[in-house]
């Protein structure tokens, strides 16, 4: 059990380097606040949920190229970050039993 809440901990922590690359990104913030709807105001509370932040990961996710440029800024794998997105609330459809 301790396993999978450190590995939930540690997909939070990338997910949220993830939303602190896209929110210093000038192309990609307006890019992600379009997708999502949110204001920028928004960003700060959205973050406190694990929801939103399986969200970021899935935007990542969606384009390579951005994908690449976090890792390479971030030091994470891709695999890593793929990786990452199962520990998260609604990173996939096993999220809840796997708890």
């Amino acid at each position: 059990m301790a396993d999978k809440t450190q590995q939930a901990a540690d997909a939070e922590a990338l997910a949220i380097a993830a939303l602190a690359f896209v929110a210093s990104d000038p192309e990609l913030l307006p890019r992600f606040l379009a997708i999502t709807g949110l204001e920028a105001q928004s960003i700060r509370q959205a973050a406190g949920e694990p929801e939103f932040l399986a969200g970021v990961l899935n935007f990542i996710l969606a384009h390579e190229p951005t994908l690449l440029k976090f890792c390479e800024e971030s030091g994470f794998e891709p695999a890593r970050v793929a990786a990452a997105i199962r520990f998260l609330p609604l990173g996939d459809d096993g999220y809840q039993s796997s708890i």
